[in-house]
């Protein structure tokens, strides 16, 4: 275990990202439950490798959810349906983390759908240079169909009832508490319970960052 101001924690990370080694961009992958503090430090993270020169892909799995009217099959609240079908994987992988990987082309899409104006996107096919890191953040990044793509993967820990007072801060200008409340009790933190008995996904990751106090967060490296 290791504590440290923020910043420490960034640069940690981010010489993490930087020392690995492959003839293809890095994918970094940045897991944990919704408000857990995962966007926030995956755009520290692109900017600390940034500044050290490095070329940032920056994507979210927010990006490549299903369209809404095909989301919900088990119902607006099922904790297995946020699971199950909320976001398409296959797309994700076609278009971003497979021509970034091994044998890649890297040439990439870095989004696939906008989840505000619920419209399917195809922005502009670009190409990466070998040497970029991916920072990717979402939920669930640790299942099966993706647990491969990635070259470091990170999860953001905090209690589960930290992130229903931060998602109906983050989220209170559209939403009321009880329907925050009832979104994140109903459905969200269910659904996080069913990915760690299924997947376990702090099994598989490098660093576990225990983000309660966010100015002052432990991590921790893990060796499996």
């Amino acid at each position: 275990m290791d504590q440290g101001t923020r910043d420490e924690m960034i640069g940690h990370l981010a010489q993490l990202a930087g020392s690995v080694t492959a003839p293809h961009p890095t994918r970094v992958a940045i897991d944990g439950p919704p408000a857990a503090g995962k966007t926030t430090l995956a755009d520290e993270l692109a900017a600390a490798l940034r500044t050290q020169g490095r070329n940032v892909i920056r994507a979210t799995i927010d990006d490549f959810l299903v369209p809404r009217a095909q989301r919900y099959p088990r119902g607006e609240y099922s904790a297995e349906g946020c699971y199950l079908d909320a976001h398409d994987h296959d797309t994700l992988n076609r278009v971003l983390l497979d021509p970034l990987g091994p044998g890649g082309d890297r040439r990439f899409q870095d989004a696939a759908y906008d989840h505000i104006a619920d419209t399917v996107l195809s922005p502009p096919v670009t190409t990466a240079p070998a040497d970029a890191v991916l920072i990717f953040d979402g939920v669930f990044l640790m299942r099966p169909e993706l647990i491969d793509r990635w070259d470091l993967r990170i999860f953001v820990s905090t209690a589960l009832e930290n992130t229903v007072d931060r998602a109906v801060i983050r989220e209170r200008r559209v939403s009321s508490r009880p329907e925050v409340e009832r979104r994140w009790r109903r459905r969200y933190i269910p659904s996080q319970q069913f990915y760690f008995a299924t997947v376990h996904p702090t099994d598989h990751v490098d660093i576990v960052v225990h983000n309660d106090e966010p100015q002052h967060p432990v991590w921790e490296t893990l060796n499996h």
